[in-house]
């Protein structure tokens, strides 16, 4: 007995162990298995890898001709780093480029060769290759072609529109050019949830859409349905970076990095985004053909994290039990793909010689394969043991080959990955012909030219961080006049398409200054002449700030104009420090004039003393030069900024989770949830009168809300709570029946029913907003009767009066700028006389003379040069002077004549 019961445990015991991840749940179709019946392991191992390679040259003497040949490597993944693209007709050598690649692949099925090393006679099936890009817009450093293209935004852009629409056609003008170029795999987009952004840099920025999970998905998923509907779906769209990396405090390519979530936590923050493009997707649009895994552990998820605890990519566990989950267990068994992220990045050869060990890729590759990966992204790999990438790649596909012969549990799990790979090919085109694989350069005409979409989501996107829209009229109530002088800073990087292309700087030092003198100037209405604006870099600021007798002209130009105007890219170089620096130390170039920051990177680098330093502070959230053109417009006031941002801003209360809960100052609408009308056919195309529903003792009435806004004036999250109410009004009235709903798509349903005679309110609410439209009927015993809809007004409660500005009285001892005035110094001057005297006095009568008048010197200098330190505003004083007062001068001359007596009194010993 004793026996059957540790059977029946150890059983019970196995049931909840996770099982392995597998590739194929089923046995692949007929197609799929004549092809993979058909091919070699080493052609089966190849299908698993996607390689880089260098340059551009595909002629026999290369080595990607080598892998593509003899390896049979499954896709190659291109990019600037690699010198895979020039500045000369840039896209015509692409799509070059390209079609030699798969040229090459097929001319290798087609005409067999001669193995050189063994003198087999090799055919191997054609399978065309994959080739992939990761082009997340917004220009260098997240996009790998910089000229030809359209320029699209970040992300982070098009999420401050809110607006999906927009997301679908940005994706749509990706996916039409990626595919003409020749592109099928698209790593992008990025469905990470940056939920508290790092002011200090080191996320992902602007390359996600927001800090909310839900509008991140909705983005998302309009934004993958445009790639499918742009390449026609001849692009595979692969989501990053599974299963989200928005709350880590380093990228992912650099270092392995650890959050603290559990997986109820991530279902509902980073999980979320990836559920609605997979199992929760609408359609085949807006479902992704596969996810990049990324390397990130999770604190919680996988128990406590030592050193040798694996990223998720390398955990074939946790890996199995996030896709165990129904929203990606039925994507998976329909063939979602799982792409390892780069195995070359410096983030993963690090992981393995934590322990002080070393880095072999062959090793790497077999955990990230194992643990449920079936397309494994190389990069630029390279091994301990290996000279070069080209070798280290070499030797992987050898080891898996010689693997695969040995192990029939690994030649299992290759070949369903290949099957899972080859059937996501085959989706691709049909069938594996050259025609269909290949495309025309006549594609390329048009290319680059859909820039109205991109100044579109820069206009929409544009957003006041400070002040208020409300203030900003009062602080600048007029843009810039002819007569003002205006001087630029703007964060400008030298970048080259490749190592021995021509350089470029994006944005170019003077792009805001030729962009007002475009629109402004004495070509475009003379409301600025190009003579009283000047540009300088952010390295021209950092030289003002360290040796400012070599920049006097610079100084001088600060120092005449009426507007400084800062263009912020990102925080890669220290650049939001800089600007804080140069607000701190030369507050004298500042005074009395419009200090205007645009950021076209993300908005939350600075703090809330730095903000107050700005005349007004916009974030545009990107640098490419329609979001310029925006920025010019909004200087001169042309543009009003509709944006909002979607990511929390600290410095200034932004709070998503509170901007996303439905707005108090709104009456949310509530109808009857009537079913549409139907045409009956052959009937009379004139329009009937909608018939009014009536309602008796018994029936059932159905209500929905209105769309319910969040303080944004967008629809709030799915699953915001709705509660609807049904009262009974008049004496013994109360509430009669409650209903707890949900939204979706900004909108909640429900039902009541009729069983009590009376005057009936039905009202809604989700809090804080409280106030709705009421449905009202009079139902009575006998007849039917209608609903009557009242609209209440917004009580003055919900929308407090704005209070009048407190003008703030001036200090009559210190000055606006943090200065003594002459009452101050008066003040201190008599301080240190008493002091000096006091001293002196009470000195000669315990001691002598001497010591006593030389303890007196010492109060009378200490005293003045503590004074000297205020009126010079040294070390950053003057702020704090502001708010102290008098009593901060008193202080802080007392303290100095302190230190002089300590002086003179050492002195008088000596």
């Amino acid at each position: 007995m004793r026996l059957i019961r540790i059977i029946l445990l150890v059983l019970f015991l196995v049931t909840l162990m996770p099982m392995p991840v597998e590739a194929q749940t089923s046995t692949p179709p007929a197609a799929i298995r004549f092809i993979l019946d058909s091919m070699t392991p080493e052609e089966r191992i190849g299908q698993l890898f996607m390689a880089s390679f260098t340059g551009m040259d595909t002629s026999e003497a290369s080595q990607i001709h080598d892998l593509i040949v003899r390896y049979h490597i499954g896709g190659v993944f291109l990019q600037a780093g690699n010198d895979n693209f020039s500045d000369k007709n840039t896209l015509l050598q692409i799509h070059d480029l390209i079609d030699g690649l798969q040229q090459l692949e097929w001319d290798n099925a087609v005409n067999p060769v001669i193995d050189s090393i063994t003198g087999q006679r090799l055919k191997p099936s054609y399978v065309p290759l994959f080739i992939g890009i990761t082009q997340e817009g917004d220009g260098y450093p997240t996009d790998q072609i910089l000229n030809g293209l359209t320029p699209l935004p970040s992300e982070m852009a098009i999420g401050a529109t809110w607006d999906t629409e927009l997301a679908g056609k940005v994706g749509q003008v990706r996916g039409s050019e990626l595919a003409a170029l020749g592109f099928n795999l698209f790593l992008s987009p990025s469905l990470d949830v940056l939920e508290s952004p790092s002011s200090s840099g080191g996320d992902l920025g602007t390359r996600v859409f927001g800090g909310d999970p839900f509008w991140v998905g909705e983005m998302g998923r309009a934004y993958v349905a445009g790639l499918h509907n742009g390449s026609n779906n001849h692009l595979l769209v692969i989501a990053k970076h599974f299963p989200g990396v928005g709350g880590a405090d380093r990228l992912p390519e650099v270092e392995v990095s650890t959050v603290r979530k559990s997986l109820e936590q991530l279902k509902q923050i980073e999980l979320a985004p990836f559920f609605a493009v997979t199992g929760n997707s609408t359609s085949p649009e807006t479902t992704v053909d596969g996810l990049l895994v990324s390397h990130i552990r999770y604190q919680g998820f996988q128990g406590n994290i030592r050193a040798t605890t694996r990223p998720i990519s390398f955990d074939s566990q946790a890996l199995n039990q996030i896709l165990a989950l129904p929203q990606f267990s039925t994507w998976y068994s329909e063939g979602g793909l799982l792409v390892s992220d780069d195995l070359g990045a410096s983030a993963v050869s690090d992981f393995y010689t934590s322990g002080g060990g070393q880095f072999f890729a062959r090793i790497a590759a077999r955990d990230a394969f194992l643990a449920g990966n079936d397309l494994l992204y190389l990069g630029n790999i390279k091994s301990n043991d290996s000279p070069d990438t080209f070798t280290t790649v070499t030797r992987i596909m050898d080891f898996f080959a010689q693997k695969y012969r040995e192990d029939s549990a690994f030649a299992q799990r290759v070949d369903a990955s290949v099957a899972r790979i080859l059937s996501t090919k085959l989706d691709l085109y049909g069938n594996f012909a050259l025609a269909n694989v290949i495309g025309s350069d006549a594609q390329l005409t048009g290319l680059g030219e859909a820039t109205d979409v991109t100044f579109t989501v820069a206009r929409n996107s544009a957003t006041l961080i400070s002040p208020d829209l409300q203030d900003l009229a009062s602080i600048m109530p007029l843009p810039p006049q002819p007569n003002e002088r205006l001087v630029f800073i703007t964060d400008s990087i030298s970048v080259k398409q490749c190592t021995d292309c021509t350089p470029q700087s994006l944005p170019t030092v003077d792009a805001l200054e030729n962009a007002v003198l475009q629109l402004y100037g004495p070509q475009s209405g003379n409301q600025i002449e190009d003579y009283r604006m000047t540009s300088y870099s952010f390295q021209n600021m950092q030289a003002l700030l360290d040796t400012p007798d070599d920049y006097k002209p610079m100084d001088e130009s600060i120092g005449v104009a009426n507007w400084i105007v800062i263009s912020l890219a990102d925080a890669s170089q220290g650049q939001p420090a800089l600007i804080s620096r140069f607000l701190r130390e030369r507050p004298d170039l500042l005074r009395d004039k419009h200090v205007i920051l645009f950021s076209f990177g993300p908005p939350y680098y600075f703090d809330t003393t730095t903000i107050s330093k700005f005349t007004a502070y916009y974030a545009l959230y990107s640098k490419q030069p329609q979001f310029i053109d925006v920025a010019a417009r909004l200087l001169f006031q042309e543009l009003t900024p509709i944006g909002s941002s979607p990511v929390s801003i600290s410095a200034i209360g932004y709070d998503l989770i509170s901007i996303m809960a439905p707005d108090a100052a709104q009456i949310i609408p509530l109808f009857l949830d009537l079913p549409p009308a139907t045409l009956t056919p052959g009937a009379s195309l004139t329009p009937e009168p909608t018939p009014v529903p009536l309602f008796r003792i018994g029936d059932t009435i159905a209500i929905r809300t209105g769309v319910i806004k969040d303080h944004n004036g967008n629809p709030v999250p799915d699953g915001t709570v709705v509660q609807f109410s049904m009262m009974l009004t008049g004496e013994g009235g109360g509430i009669l029946q409650q209903v707890e709903a949900i939204t979706a798509q900004g909108w909640a349903h429900a039902s009541f029913g009729l069983n009590k005679p009376g005057l009936l309110e039905i009202r809604v609410s989700s809090e804080p907003a409280t106030i709705s439209e009421v449905l009202q009927l009079d139902v009575s015993q006998s007849g039917a009767v209608a609903v009557t809809v009242i609209v209440p007004e917004l009580t003055q409660s919900i929308e407090s009066t704005p209070e009048a500005p407190v003008s703030k009285e001036e200090d009559s001892y210190i000055s606006l700028d943090g200065y003594p005035r002459l009452s101050a110094w008066f003040v201190a001057m008599l301080l240190i006389l008493f002091s000096a005297g006091i001293v002196y006095g009470i000195g000669i009568r315990g001691v002598n003379r001497r010591p006593a008048l030389r303890w007196a010197l010492g109060i009378l200098l200490g005293g003045l040069l503590a004074y000297n330190m205020l009126a010079f505003g040294l070390f950053g004083i003057t702020d704090w002077l502001i708010e102290s007062g008098l009593s901060g001068v008193i202080t802080i001359v007392f303290l100095g004549e302190l230190l002089g007596f300590v002086g003179g009194w050492l002195w008088s010993r000596g």
